[in-house]
């Protein structure tokens, strides 16, 4: 059991509780001054003492349910954030990583999650599911359709990756001020009077690595340079799991993959209206309807699957 400090009174939410515990530590103290030398006086200032010793005990035991619990708020991701990039096939590429990012958006939407556009294709979800729910679609998406504007009516296969960030109440990565370089332009956007009139959007880069944060979703520069930073320390709790994973690929097995953006996890292929996972080695029909966010078959079979020990690192081909 933890032992007693007078900074349970510096948190709101273990407050009253100390300020109890020091009221019958007075009164303790009170008793045994009041009962002097007197017998009887100095056992029924013993039996108060056992009462106290008791309801002490089970406010440092409420205490500690309080701190151990917001420990684990802390760690546990208050958000995710999803960036979208095209990868291999141009402007088809594009588009998929546009659509991408509108069937996260409308999955975040079903669930009741808070959005936030932090960027062009980088969506915020707020919510304590969202991380658990979206971790594992980490890496590249692989598209195979023939585009609108393919006359032959040849299949193309694109690419778009995304990588799922999380966003905790208390990062896991401290960052130097001295090593962010900070950047500053205008938001660019529709309506509004001070649209493009004031330098709200933020640029982060983090010099040691390259990494590079813009944030447009919030209206003041303190608040989008708060996100950024939030963005950018979840970006490099990531790069380190993943240099981390990458050192340890022989245990691979039984893992979900590395999470890294390069895995290719997942093909969309229109023609057959299907979905494969190939981590999973399992797939999905209706894809359309999958497009409009019903993600909920794909993302509780890998919980289940991580549930369970995990499976085998991702097979690329169908």
């Amino acid at each position: 059991m933890i032992e007693y400090s007078s900074e349970f009174k510096n948190n709101h939410k273990t407050a009253y509780l100390a300020e109890e515990f020091e009221r019958l530590e007075a009164e303790r103290s009170g008793g045994r001054e009041a009962a002097g030398e007197d017998a009887v006086l100095l056992e029924m200032a013993a039996e108060d003492e056992d009462r106290i010793d008791i309801r002490q005990k089970e406010i440092l035991t409420t205490i500690e349910d309080i701190l151990n619990k917001e420990k684990e708020e802390e760690s546990t991701p208050k958000a995710v954030v999803l960036e979208f990039r095209a990868g291999a096939g141009g402007d088809e590429a594009t588009l998929f990583a546009q659509e991408l990012k509108e069937m996260y958006q409308k999955y975040a939407e079903s669930k009741r999650w808070r959005i936030r556009v932090i960027d062009e294709l980088t969506l915020e979800m707020e919510s304590p599911d969202a991380y658990a729910a979206l971790r594992y679609e980490t890496g590249v998406h692989r598209v195979q359709r023939v585009p609108l504007t393919e006359k032959s009516g040849r299949i193309h296969t694109s690419t778009a990756s995304v990588a799922a960030l999380p966003i905790r109440t208390k990062p896991k990565f401290e960052i130097n001020p001295t090593d962010i370089e900070m950047e500053f332009s205008r938001s660019g956007g529709a309506g509004g009077q001070n649209v493009n009139k004031v330098e709200s959007a933020v640029r982060l880069i983090h010099k040691p690595t390259g990494i590079d944060v813009r944030s447009t979703s919030e209206r003041s520069q303190l608040n989008n340079r708060l996100k950024a930073m939030e963005i950018l320390s979840a970006k490099l709790e990531t790069l380190y799991e993943e240099e981390e994973a990458k050192k340890h690929a022989a245990l691979r097995a039984g893992q979900i993959g590395t999470g890294d953006r390069s895995e290719k996890i997942r093909t969309y292929n229109f023609l057959q209206d299907r979905i494969t996972d190939h981590r999973l080695k399992e797939s999905w029909h209706n894809l359309p309807k999958i497009m409009l966010g019903n993600l909920d078959p794909i993302v509780e079979a890998l919980q289940t699957a991580a549930d369970n020990g995990g499976v085998g690192a991702a097979d690329e081909e169908e």
